[in-house]
This record gives C-alpha cells, structure tokens and sequence, in this order.
C-alpha cells in the first residue's frame, strides 16, 4: 500500500487555519519556530475587494503561507465576521488540496463535495487560481486549489 501512496501523483495537502483577528500574530510565532519566510502574506486591503471591507479589518490577513519542512505549507486567514465569518473553535481549519490541473481540481471537488455544502464552485479567482471551497458530507472543511502556470 505504501509503495502505491509513494508513486501516486497526485494533489498535495496542507492544513488551513481560521484564525479570530491574530493570524499575523500566530504566524509570526510559527515563524519564529519553524524558520523560513513566509511564500505569500496579503492583506484584505490588498486585495480586489478591498472596499466592501470595513476599514477596521483591511489590516487583516486575507492569506498567509509558511513553508516548513519538505514540500508543507502551513496556511491561515483571518475570519473576519464583516465578511460572513463567524469562527468558532474547531471550524478554525480546513484542508487545502493543491491540484495538478483543473480536470483534476473538478474531479476532486465534485467527488468530495458530493452530500456536502458548497460554498464556492470551483472558478477562476484573481490571485491566479482555480479555486473551490466546500463542507463535506462529515462537516469536514475543504478547499481546492490549482495555481495556473506563471
């Protein structure tokens, strides 16, 4: 079984925190532990959307990664309630699949999601992307992702 996981290429997984206000906070001190720097921070103030923010959390982290070690990233956001948020401890994470293709990013996000709540349908995003988020049947929270080529 091991030795088809090894060869199976497929999607990458990475954890997705939800946090209430300090991700910046967190994520430095994850930083300070790990090491590195972080792949991507941007802020909602940075982002297409930034006017529909109210101007108290345009500061806040809309996206955060920090790789640690070999090939992991962890990433995290803000849940600001202004943007129909509510966190809640233990909805404070989902798992982020980085697909191969959008084939595969569709197949993925329609068999997982399948029972579930869609949240976004998978669709072209600005930051690059095609992207997906859902809760699945078992109320586990799930994004998909594939970066289009630079």
């Amino acid at each position: 079984m091991f030795q088809i996981l090894k060869n199976n290429k497929m999607a990458t997984l990475n954890p997705y925190l939800n946090f209430n206000g300090n991700t910046e906070e967190a994520f430095n001190f994850y930083k300070s532990v790990f090491g590195g720097e972080f792949i991507t921070l941007q802020r909602f103030k940075d982002t297409p959307e930034a006017e529909r923010v109210p101007p108290a959390d345009r500061d806040k982290i809309m996206h955060v990664s920090l790789p640690i070690g070999k090939g992991n990233i962890l990433m995290g956001t803000d849940a600001v309630e202004s943007m129909g948020h509510k966190l809640t401890v233990g909805n404070n994470f989902s798992l982020s699949l980085s697909a191969e293709s959008e084939k595969e990013s569709d197949k993925i996000f329609n068999g997982l999601s399948a029972g579930g709540k869609v949240e976004v349908p998978m669709s072209k995003m600005f930051w690059g992307a095609y992207f997906g988020m859902f809760t699945d049947k078992f109320g586990i929270k799930w994004m998909i992702n594939y970066d289009y080529p630079k």
